[in-house]
């Protein structure tokens, strides 16, 4: 695997596909800077070495040059964070772009305009992909969020730099800790799956079930699970379709002695809002006219026991509606312990983007190991898919 220290990036022009997908509010001001923050120490590492910067991104999904998704937009919170100037050059092919990439002097950055101007990008387009490896001699992936997709400046690029490519320090972050939990995790491995779906999550649990040693279900899909071995649920989320699946699953990990933890009471309410009555219930004795909300005080305290025992964890998924204040405590308990555990030297990876919000909202941030700036990238890394991003790199 070849990162940014198995070059010397020296008068070096660095082509860096970086995730400048960001967030803007109606001023077009960046309301959250976390992707560009995190690009920070490849960018600095090149600059260091006395190399220069090439940044390429995509901003939304334009149809055409629209300018609310110019990257124009970004440029100065990109200079704020990096705390050099950056040069904005308002296309990202073609002769007056190759001009600005080839003026590029050592110590400076040039931050490219929307990939996705051009439908030839999202295509895989080699000739576009083509017209980008022009600007750089060395080319640095950086971007997780969008390494599951083979797009012209994810992966066709990659192909005009047969030696000289690498990942960024960000995307081998990623690729280590995705490791560290599939591969060489201390055991016992833990993985904790929450949100409203089995469905979204199956290809995970199958995947996992060789790797882990306890898996906690969580948040609505439990609901499917509890139902489908003849609890009442009463009005909770459900995929009834999706119940005999639940069944084999618990089938499954009972082979591979994986111990499947589930629920065993839940908050609930009879509205689905932050006012609603609430109560606490066994998790397979819901009433009609009642749903379940959050994970119950019993259920928490034995998550709390799990996590504490665990030297691995992965967090895919609130435990409740969380985004509702009454039904937000299971999901900041969890967190709690996760936090705690980690103080105690496991190692703790969150991804997937509703347990990456909750993280971010509660401030749990810099209380785990690593949490994923990718979230269909990490899914689909969960699910044991060589995603095109990182495969066009280790060729």
């Amino acid at each position: 695997m070849k990162t940014l220290n198995d070059f010397n990036f020296e008068n070096k022009k660095a082509l860096i596909r970086v995730d400048f997908n960001v967030p803007l509010n109606e001023n077009f001001e960046v309301t959250d800077a976390t992707r560009i923050v995190s690009a920070k120490p490849t960018i600095i590492k090149i600059l260091e070495d006395g190399g220069s910067c090439i940044l390429m991104s995509h901003l939304g999904r334009p149809k055409g040059f629209q300018e609310a998704f110019s990257l124009g937009h970004i440029a100065e919170k990109v200079e704020d964070i990096l705390g050099v100037e950056v040069k904005f050059v308002k296309d990202c092919v073609g002769a007056e772009v190759e001009a600005a990439a080839a003026s590029l002097e050592p110590g400076q950055v040039l931050l490219l305009e929307n990939l996705r101007y051009y439908e030839e990008e999202t295509a895989g387009d080699k000739e576009f992909a083509e017209q980008l490896s022009k600007l750089g001699d060395i080319y640095v992936n950086d971007a997780f969020g969008t390494a599951h997709r083979a797009h012209a400046s994810t992966t066709i690029v990659a192909q005009f730099f047969p030696e000289n490519k690498c990942f960024g320090s960000l995307l081998a972050q990623e690729i280590e800790s995705i490791e560290k939990v599939m591969k060489t995790g201390e055991k016992p491995v833990l993985a904790i799956l929450g949100g409203a779906k089995v469905s979204s999550k199956i290809t995970i649990i199958e995947n996992i079930l060789d790797k882990v040693d306890h898996l906690i279900i969580g948040g609505g899909m439990a609901f499917t699970f509890i139902k489908a071995q003849g609890g009442k649920i009463g009005n909770s989320i459900c995929e009834d379709d999706k119940m005999p699946l639940a069944l084999k699953i618990l089938e499954q990990a009972k082979e591979k002695n994986v111990q499947v933890h589930i629920p065993v009471d839940v908050i609930a309410a009879d509205d689905f809002s932050n006012d609603a009555n609430t109560q606490t219930l066994d998790i397979n004795a819901i009433p009609d006219g009642w749903e379940g909300v959050d994970a119950g005080p019993k259920s928490r305290a034995q998550f709390h026991d799990i996590v504490m025992q665990s030297k691995t964890i992965l967090w895919n998924g609130p435990l409740g509606v969380f985004e509702m204040e009454s039904f937000a405590g299971g999901t900041i308990e969890l967190g709690n312990s996760i936090a705690e555990a980690t103080k105690k030297g496991a190692f703790s990876l969150v991804g997937g983007g509703d347990s990456v919000a909750a993280v971010k909202q509660f401030g749990f941030e810099n209380k785990v190991s690593y949490v994923s700036t990718g979230g269909g990238a990490m899914l689909e890394s969960l699910e044991g898919k060589t995603l095109p991003g990182i495969a066009a790199i280790l060729e």
